[in-house]
């Protein structure tokens, strides 16, 4: 018991203060750096249950560089890849939003990835639909099915899909070909789904060995295709969730094998209808005579305002459906003979020639790559 007056006996009231407000203050600058944190690592990190990182942080879609390994150590290395089957979900239908010619392109858009990425084989042709409209769904990607499909074809190593930028649109299916996977692009477009593929957003062979393999997580194996999807809250359903465009526009890479591509002439109201030939100026056929019957050269002035790829255009048009036909263009006018008959210089300025003879089975475009940078040598002319 404590006496009155015995001041040893009193607790030291102003020292435990103090250390109880070092104690507080502490704790709160611990709760900052917590919280801190907490909100940097959501940016980079996968969490057990998923939250939506900020809206400032979209993931980037990678480009498709291949290490230099050889096909038997790719398909080795790949094997190694430990697929994922956790958190597997299967796709939403897709329902596309537009009509008329919006959907008939975005539909041709489509089928050309399917057929040009699988090939006939309507598994395949599924399996790349898919994933084209989980990109269209995703917010790393375009918001139009045309535009994801050709999303970097203007560059030569930003295409994220090879065969807009690699040449491959120069060849040619056959009519029932392109019109199977036509039809498999419609059901997609209307509900369709491939669920084995889940919500995956890449894929490549397995002969091949890119970069970005290993940053993502490997959900399924389709023949030799490996799919991957995004790793953390991005590979969830709760990111696709994106409005797709219902009104898909014309593609000019896709112009020759999809008429719905062709650039439409300007026209307006108080103005007559423009010729479609007008653009290209006046074009000189010169039929074949004899044994040659039936074998037409043109001879056109190009304009160089178009886009390259719509000469192709042009070319079909005029060439119809003859079997043999040979194209030449020249944007230059001064520079363009009026038969075979050219000098040196008439045949240097040449801008685009095309060649069609179903005999031979040949069939090719090329153009003056002095004039047109293309991404494939093999689309230029030997000068």
């Amino acid at each position: 018991m404590r006496r009155a007056g015995d001041e040893s006996a009193l607790p030291l009231r102003h020292d435990w203060t103090g250390w109880l407000f070092v104690l507080i203050v502490a704790l709160a600058i611990g709760g900052v750096l917590y919280t801190n944190g907490a909100k940097e690592g959501a940016r980079y990190m996968a969490r057990p249950h998923p939250v939506a990182p900020p809206a400032d942080v979209v993931p980037e879609a990678p480009p498709m560089e291949l290490a230099p390994v050889t096909e038997a150590d790719a398909r080795t290395q790949n094997a190694k890849i430990p697929l994922v089957t956790k958190g597997f979900v299967a796709p939403r239908p897709f329902v596309y939003a537009g009509g008329g010619d919006a959907k008939a392109r975005a539909r041709d858009c489509l089928a050309a990835a399917m057929l040009y990425e699988a090939g006939d084989d309507a598994k395949g042709q599924q399996a790349v639909g898919q994933v084209v409209i989980n990109r269209a769904r995703h917010p790393a990607f375009p918001k139009s099915i045309c535009a994801v499909v050709f999303q970097g074809s203007e560059r030569a190593t930003g295409c994220q899909f090879t065969f807009t930028c690699d040449g491959a649109l120069n060849r040619r299916y056959s009519d029932a070909a392109w019109q199977r996977a036509r039809n498999n692009a419609d059901l997609m477009l209307a509900g369709g789904t491939y669920p084995k593929v889940g919500l995956a957003t890449h894929y490549h062979t397995d002969w091949v060995r890119p970069y970005w393999s290993d940053s993502l997580e490997k959900i399924a194996v389709v023949d030799t295709h490996l799919f991957f999807r995004w790793p953390g809250y991005w590979g969830t359903p709760g990111a696709f969730r994106g409005a797709v465009s219902g009104s898909d526009g014309p593609m000019a890479k896709l112009a020759g094998i999809s008429p719905l591509h062709a650039i439409a002439p300007d026209l307006s109201a108080d103005t007559a209808p423009v010729d479609a030939n007008a653009a290209v100026g006046e074009a000189k056929v010169v039929p074949g005579a004899g044994e040659s019957a039936g074998r037409d050269t043109i001879y056109i002035q190009l304009d160089r305002k178009a886009a390259p790829e719509s000469f192709v255009t042009t070319a079909l048009r005029l060439c119809g459906d003859k079997p043999y036909c040979k194209f030449m263009g020249w944007t230059n006018p001064v520079l363009k003979p009026d038969s075979e008959a050219m000098n040196d210089t008439q045949r240097a300025a040449m801008s685009f020639s095309y060649l069609r003879d179903d005999k031979a089975g040949f069939e090719k475009a090329l153009w003056n790559c002095s004039e047109y940078k293309r991404d494939d040598v093999r689309q230029c002319m030997k000068r």
